[in-house]
C-alpha cells in the first residue's frame, strides 16, 4: 500500500478478475497511476463477451435497456421462440430476482435518471480510445455511420423515440432520415425491400478478438500479469489483504475489482452490492461477402446488426436471457437469418461461420456498476449489457482513477455499484 498526501492508502497490487475489455481497460489505466496489477480469468483474454460481439463504439445509441417499450418485447418472448429478447427456460432464482428489478426499472422516470449517466459518459467515450491508441495498444477503430434500415416506414418510430430522448437528454447527436435510394446508395448490400433509413452520424466499429487480445499484449509489455484458465469463486477481506479463491489456490492483493462480467454476481453477494446482474447472451456468426459492407447496417425491428470484417460481414444480435454457462441454442441463428435476409442481396448463407454466443453483463437497472463495493478494497466493473465496447476503455479508466486516487470522479457517482 502506498500512503498518498491526503492519507489515503492506495494500492500497489491490484487483481482484476476477468480479462474482457472492461476488465483489461481497467488493468491498463491501473498501470498509468503505477499499480502492479494482476489479471486474472476464467478462459483468455476477451474470451467472453468481447470476443464476438457486433464491436460498435456507438455513443449515439448507448442508452439504458430497461424502458417502458421493453415490457412489451417481455410478452412477445414469451409467446415466440423468434423473438430477438428471449429467455432461456430456467428455475434458477437468480434470474426471477433480476427481472423482477428490470421490472421495477422500466418507466420513464428511471429511463432518464439513467440516460443523464449515459449521456456524459457517452461524451467521453471515444477519448479513452484515443488515449489507448497513443499508450501504444496497437489496432485501429473504423469510423462510420451506422445505417438504420426499416421495411416499412411505420416501424422507425421506436427507434426515432429513442434517438429523440437521447437527443433531450443534452447529447449532441446527429442523425438523417434517408429515402429507399439513399439507403441502397449508402449500402449496396441492402435489398429493394427496404423503404427507408436513419444515418446515425460519426459513429466508429472495431473487431473485438483483435482489439482485446492487442489491449492485452499492452498490459504485459508494461509488466503486468494474466494468469488464464483460472476460475475465482469467492473474494474475502483478510485483515489488510483481499484474497480470491478458487478450485486452483488464493491470490492475494491489496484491492481487487470484480469484472466477471455474467459471472459477477456470484462474486459479489455479501458485499453490498443491491443491483441484480445477469446473462443477456448475445449471438453472432459471419458471412463470406463479394464486396466488404461499405457502413456498419443496424436492423432495429430484427434488432440484428451487421458490422464489416474485411471480405466477412459479422450479424450479431439477440438479447437471451439465461445462465452464461447453458450452451446456445442453435436455432437462434437461423431465426437471426430468417428476420433479414430478405432485407440483404449478394451474400452466400451457406458461407456462414465462427457461431458464436456470449453472455453480456446486464444490470438489472440498465446502468453499469462501477466503483467501490462495502467491503473495503474490493471494487466492481461490469454490467454494461450491450455497451461493453463502447463504454468499457472509459469506465475502466475513471475506475482507476479512484482506485489509485481515492477520488471518486463525477461520471462515476450514479453507476456506484451500492445504489
Amino acid at each position: 500500500m502506498r500512503q498518498t498526501a491526503g492519507g489515503y492508502r492506495a494500492p500497489s497490487r491490484v487483481l482484476v478478475i476477468g480479462s474482457g475489455l472492461v476488465g483489461m481497460s481497467c488493468a491498463w489505466s491501473l498501470q498509468e497511476h503505477g499499480v502492479e496489477v494482476c489479471v486474472v480469468d476464467r478462459g483468455r483474454p476477451g474470451a467472453g463477451a468481447s470476443w464476438q460481439n457486433a464491436g460498435l463504439v456507438s455513443p449515439a445509441m448507448s442508452v439504458p435497456l430497461p424502458e417502458p417499450g421493453i415490457l412489451r418485447y417481455g410478452v412477445r418472448a414469451a409467446l415466440s421462440p423468434r423473438s430477438p429478447v428471449a429467455f432461456v427456460r430456467s428455475a434458477d432464482p437468480r434470474l426471477v430476482r433480476f427481472m423482477a428489478a428490470m421490472v421495477r426499472s422500466c418507466t420513464t422516470r428511471a429511463w432518464r435518471r439513467g440516460m443523464d449517466a449515459y449521456r456524459v459518459l457517452n461524451e467521453m467515450a471515444v477519448e479513452s480510445y484515443e488515449h489507448q491508441r497513443a499508450g501504444g495498444v496497437e489496432v485501429e477503430l473504423t469510423r462510420g455511420d451506422v445505417v438504420a434500415c426499416f421495411e416499412h416506414p411505420a416501424e422507425t418510430g421506436a427507434f426515432l423515440h429513442e434517438i429523440e430522448a437521447v437527443v433531450a437528454a443534452g447529447q449532441a447527436t446527429e442523425v438523417a432520415l434517408l429515402t429507399a435510394a439513399e439507403t441502397l446508395a449508402a449500402e449496396p448490400h441492402l435489398s429493394g425491400k427496404v423503404a427507408i433509413g436513419v444515418a446515425v452520424r460519426g459513429q466508429q466499429y472495431l473487431t473485438p478478438q483483435q482489439y482485446v487480445p492487442a489491449l492485452a499484449k499492452s498490459v504485459r509489455d508494461r509488466g503486468g500479469k494474466i494468469v488464464e484458465d483460472t476460475v475465482v469463486t469467492k473474494v474475502e477481506r483478510r485483515r489488510d489483504v483481499l484474497v480470491a479463491t478458487g478450485p486452483q489456490g488464493e491470490l492475494e492483493a491489496d484491492a481487487v475489482v470484480v469484472a466477471a462480467g455474467a459471472w459477477a454476481g456470484g462474486l459479489l453477494a455479501g458485499h453490498g452490492v443491491r443491483v441484480p446482474v445477469y446473462g443477456g447472451r448475445g449471438y453472432s456468426f459471419t458471412v463470406a461477402t463479394p464486396e466488404p459492407f461499405r457502413e456498419p447496417v443496424y436492423f432495429p425491428v430484427a434488432r440484428v446488426a451487421v458490422t464489416p470484417q474485411g471480405d466477412r460481414a459479422r450479424f450479431a444480435g439477440i438479447m437471451e436471457f439465461g445462465s452464461p454457462d447453458a450452451p446456445p441454442q442453435r436455432a437462434r441463428f437461423h431465426h437471426m437469418v430468417r428476420a433479414v435476409r430478405h432485407l440483404l442481396v449478394d451474400l452466400d448463407w451457406s458461407t456462414m461461420a465462427d457461431q458464436w454466443m456470449g453472455a453480456r453483463p446486464v444490470a438489472a437497472d440498465g446502468v453499469p456498476l462501477v466503483g467501490a463495493t462495502a467491503t473495503p478494497g474490493l471494487y466492481v466493473a461490469g454490467g454494461h449489457g450491450m455497451w461493453g465496447v463502447t463504454l468499457g476503455p472509459l469506465t475502466g479508466s475513471l475506475l482507476a482513477v479512484q482506485i489509485a486516487t481515492g477520488a471518486t470522479p463525477a461520471p462515476l457517482a450514479p453507476l456506484d455499484p451500492l445504489r
